[in-house]
C-alpha cells in the first residue's frame, strides 16, 4: 500500500509546530475530509482558528482544499501526505528549529497521551475481542545509541508489513512507538 510522508525541513516544521496545526493535521489524517466548523468542534475550537490554521498548514503544503466537496460557503479540507517525518538529525544544523522542534514533539507527545487516556477511559466499551489483545507494556534494556536507531527501525520495518487495505471487520488500531533514553541514578 503505497503511502505519502511528508519529511520535514526547517520551513516546514516552523510551519506545523502548533499545537492546533499538530491536532488539525492527525484529524484529518484520522478522520479524513472536514469542514473548519467541524474540525473547530472536534478539536475544541473557533471555526475562525481552525480556519486560520488551516490556511497555514494549507500554505506549508500539510493539507490542501477538497475540491470536490462543499460549495462557496463551506471549504473542505483533507490530509495531502499520510504521514510526517521528522528526522531531527537533519535539522541539526540550523539553530533556529530547535524551538520548532520542541514544539512539534511536546504537542505529538500530548497527542499520544491524549488518545492513551481515552482508550483507557473507553476500553470496556470495546468487544472482548479487541480489549483482550491490547498491550500497554514499558521495557527496559541497556543500549547504544547504534541499538536504538536499528530498534527503532526494525519495529518501523514489522509495522508497515503489517499495512494493508481495510477489510471487513478491522477497526483502525493505533500504534504508538516511544523511544527514548531514561536516567536511572538516584
Amino acid at each position: 500500500m503505497d503511502r505519502s510522508t511528508n519529511l520535514l525541513t526547517p520551513a516546514s516544521l516552523k510551519a506545523l509546530a502548533h499545537p492546533v496545526r499538530v491536532e488539525l493535521l492527525s484529524a484529518l489524517r484520522l478522520h479524513g475530509a472536514s469542514t473548519a466548523t467541524e474540525l473547530g468542534r472536534r478539536i475544541g475550537e473557533s471555526s475562525g482558528t481552525t480556519s486560520y490554521h488551516l490556511r497555514q498548514l494549507a500554505a506549508a503544503g500539510f493539507v490542501a482544499e477538497d475540491e470536490g466537496r462543499g460549495n462557496a460557503r463551506e471549504r473542505w479540507w483533507r490530509a495531502a501526505q499520510d504521514s510526517t517525518r521528522l528526522e531531527s538529525n537533519r535539522l541539526d544544523d540550523d539553530p533556529g528549529t530547535s524551538a520548532a522542534v520542541d514544539t512539534f514533539l511536546l504537542a505529538v507527545g500530548q497527542q499520544h497521551s491524549s488518545r492513551l487516556h481515552h482508550w483507557l477511559r473507553t476500553a470496556r466499551e470495546w468487544p472482548k475481542r479487541w480489549s483482550n489483545v491490547t498491550d500497554l507494556s514499558d521495557y527496559r534494556l541497556s543500549m547504544s545509541p547504534a541499538e536504538l536507531d536499528r530498534l527503532n527501525r526494525e519495529l518501523e520495518s514489522v509495522i508497515e508489513s503489517y499495512r494493508r487495505a481495510p477489510k471487513k471487520g478491522d477497526e483502525q488500531v493505533l500504534i504508538q512507538v516511544q523511544s527514548f533514553p531514561i536516567r536511572t541514578e538516584s
